[in-house]
């Protein structure tokens, strides 16, 4: 008898055949479990906490399997039985812990962590709704709580508990665990997340995620990035951070005493990362609780300083918290007393330099300079950011403190992004280079079959699998038909004018008028968005109302309809990503150059063999370096134009509006059909924003864009020479696993015991 069988047999007293999708699921679950506690944990003397506010980690069935070495047995055994596990995949909740690449970064992180041989835990908060489920409703996004725990979940009742004292209050935490297991490794970490048993749903109002911010007790841990627009958000984004921070800090105190730590030598026992800015309370925090247990102050400071790393994830300064220490002194007055001193030791280090303060002339904490001057290591996340980083944002700092200063290029979990997401291509591969790969993620091999026709044949056959899969997908979730031998060209991530979903939508018109002019394209083409605003985010809401409804119009109009369709995914999140990703065709990468930090977006379509349309921004320049030019569409001024702009004042959008090609696109968002199926107000003042402001610069690169895109297209038609090159992608991406940026890691910063070094770039 099998163990699936036997399982089932002594929950549910028959065969596999005859159980629903909802009782397998409790089945599979209960397995896993029970495997991943017969797997010890990592006893090493140092250990890695990375905290971080978000772990988008996804529904977890499949690749836990995959980790623990399981999958096909199972799926087997499943088929055999008249079973799908994609069906049974239905029945788990996506947990809402995270929202766009900074979260699925850090869980790409955990199981890279893991699959090495790392010791090393991950820290964060359990939020019961997340940011939010997104719903369409009269072509607007409406926000809804996302109730994803139920009994049936991943997470694990830890008995250990601490107390968080803020001013007026004194909470007991509650710690879940969830259990990361790495790619046929032997041990496994864990997803630490705090919580409070007092915080109940019972306070949104209904049908909205709106609630009283200030009823901390009820409300700590109920949503990932409550609404800041007001005094009292403010205020709960602190009581959250420093939730966390001080759970966690208490956590890493005690498993280091377990050890055998003294405290003096905490640092040669733990290494903190810091993921961006919002766990930055943790440097105070270390040094209360270590002055709290008799070390002084200075060398309480010296110790943390030792143990803790800063990855920053933007040049956005509206993403670099400042927090006005009359907050942090209503909610947390001795962490604010604290970074006092943390200030005035260090402008008695710099006197006169103004630019490194932590606290500003405003009275405000800057958590990111308090990161820089109390922490040991400062790297961005691919080398055009750290070098943005070193240049200019961050250059004062890079003065004072050269050598903490490093690059660590983000990349992506191959098990997730290929294995889970696409296992056509991965047997493909298998067959093609060996499965070797899996280990080692080196697909250079796959070189060798670049002007083989038989292989780009069958790499074509699998994304048109790959397109009828969403097809079915869409179809499903959202009701939503698209045509499966069309061109899939895909912008997924987070709605931000900086992002340029604005500037797509602009070319979207273009096609619409050319399409309308009797220049229909020779393949049908399909563009999808996806993401979520930020709901205090008015013009990014603006954003997305504009694309529905543009939508709707291209829908509606006959002449158009059969060659173009526009498709808005509802709540994307990670599973709608597995079904995206694998069917593009172009990887939309179109971000104003010098203000992504990295992407990693742009690295799981060119693993599953999108070709990438792109600014020289984030990882595309290196993207582009590995595939050559010839093997990616790029376009747009490059980084230091616009840094200079920016520092000079020296874009005015108005001078690109009023040009022939880009005035009748802009002005089409108030046309009458626009005006008749949307809300005038945002429809206004979007039209005003890109007309007048345009901060972000969508207009400057938008008749390139078009050019470019247009030049896609058409190079589509080639179909063989067109998957050569989505070959030619694949094979480079090796260098973007995240098995390789843990490596380096842990080679320059963490210097951490590890089992497993396989990386082969």
């Amino acid at each position: 008898m099998s163990r699936l069988e036997n399982y089932v047999l002594k929950a549910y007293n028959k065969p596999i055949r005859e159980c629903s999708d909802a009782e397998l699921y409790r089945v599979l679950l209960d397995l896993v479990k029970d495997l991943g506690d017969g797997l010890p944990k990592h006893t090493t003397k140092k250990k890695l906490y990375y905290f971080s506010a978000e772990f988008l980690i996804g529904k977890l069935l499949s690749n836990n399997l995959l980790n623990l070495g399981i999958y096909d047995e199972v799926n087997n055994e499943l088929i055999a039985n008249g079973k799908s596990l994609l069906d049974i995949e239905e029945a788990e909740n996506e947990p809402s812990l995270g929202n766009g690449g900074l979260g699925r970064l850090a869980a790409c992180f955990m199981d890279s962590i893991t699959t090495l041989g790392i010791n090393g835990d991950g820290i964060g908060l359990n939020y019961h709704f997340g940011l939010f489920q997104q719903v369409f409703k009269h072509n607007n996004q409406l926000a809804v709580p996302d109730p994803w725990i139920t009994e049936e979940s991943w997470l694990n009742r830890n008995e250990r508990r601490y107390q968080v004292k803020f001013k007026d209050y004194t909470f007991t935490s509650t710690l879940y665990d969830i259990d990361v297991f790495g790619y046929h490794h032997d041990k496994r970490n864990r997803l630490r997340l705090f919580d409070l048993e007092s915080v109940t749903g019972d306070i949104i109002e209904e049908g909205t995620i709106h609630f009283d911010k200030s009823n901390i007790e009820e409300n700590l841990t109920l949503f990932l990035y409550p609404d800041d627009s007001d005094h009292a958000g403010n205020l709960l984004r602190i009581y959250q951070q420093y939730f966390m921070v001080s759970n966690g800090a208490q956590l890493i105190i005690d498993e280091a005493l377990d050890r055998g730590s003294n405290l003096r030598d905490l640092a040669d026992y733990a290494v903190i990362q810091i993921n961006d800015t919002h766990p930055a309370l943790v440097i105070p925090e270390m040094v209360r609780l270590l002055t709290e247990r008799g070390l002084s102050f200075d060398e309480s400071v010296e110790i943390v300083r030792n143990m803790t790393a800063f990855t920053n994830h933007t040049i956005l300064s509206e993403a670099l918290e400042k927090w006005p220490m009359s907050d942090l002194d209503e909610v947390i007055p001795e962490i604010a007393k604290i970074i006092r001193r943390l200030d005035e030791k260090m402008k008695a280090e710099f006197p006169g330099n103004h630019a490194v303060a932590i606290i500003d002339g405003h009275g405000r904490a800057h958590m990111a300079h308090m990161a820089i001057h109390y922490g040991f290591s400062i790297n961005g996340v691919a080398r055009l950011h750290s070098d943005i980083l070193k240049d200019t944002e961050l250059r004062h700092f890079y003065d004072i403190y050269p050598d903490k200063f490093n690059n660590k290029t983000n990349g992506i979990t191959f098990r997730r992004w290929i294995m889970d997401a696409n296992p056509e291509l991965a047997d493909t591969l298998d067959s093609l280079i060996s499965p070797e790969w899996r280990d080692t993620a080196d697909l250079k091999p796959l070189l060798e079959y670049k002007d083989d026709k038989a292989v780009i044949t069958k790499l074509r056959a699998v994304k048109f699998n790959n397109k009828l899969r969403l097809k079915k997908h869409l179809k499903t979730s959202q009701g939503v038909d698209i045509n499966e031998h069309s061109i899939i060209d895909i912008q997924i991530k987070r709605i931000h004018e900086y992002k340029r979903q604005q500037m797509l939508a602009l070319y979207i018109i273009h096609k619409y008028f050319d399409i309308k002019n009797g220049n229909v394209p020779k393949t049908p083409i399909t563009i999808l968005f996806g993401g979520k605003a930020a709901n205090a985010y008015t013009i990014a809401r603006d954003i997305i109302h504009m694309i529905l409804t543009l939508s709707q119009i291209i829908d509606n109009d006959p002449e158009v309809s059969p060659h173009l369709k526009v498709v808005f995914v509802e709540n994307y999140n990670v599973t709608h990503a597995q079904y995206l990703i694998p069917a593009a065709d172009i990887s939309e990468q179109i971000s104003l150059a010098s203000k992504e930090a990295s992407g990693t977006g742009n690295m799981k379509f060119m693993l599953n063999g999108a070709l990438t349309l792109c600014t020289m921004d984030g990882a595309n320049v290196e993207i582009a370096e590995r595939v050559g030019q010839e093997n990616i569409y790029t376009f747009g001024r490059d980084s230091q134009d616009i840094v200079n702009l920016y520092a000079t004042n020296g874009y005015n959008a108005p001078d690109y509006y009023y040009r022939d090609r880009i005035k009748p696109l802009v002005d089409f968002i108030l046309s009458p059909g626009m005006l008749y199926l949307g809300d005038e107000e945002r429809l206004r003042r979007l039209h005003h924003d890109i007309s007048t402001k345009d901060y972000f610069m969508a207009l400057i690169d938008l008749e390139e864009f078009i050019d470019v895109k247009e030049k896609m297209y058409a190079d589509y038609e080639d179909h063989d020479n067109w998957s050569r090159r989505t070959l030619i992608n694949i094979a480079n991406a090796g260098y973007f696993s995240s098995d390789r940026t843990i490596n380096d890691y842990n080679r320059d910063i963490w210097h951490l015991e590890q089992e497993h070094q396989d990386i082969k770039e």
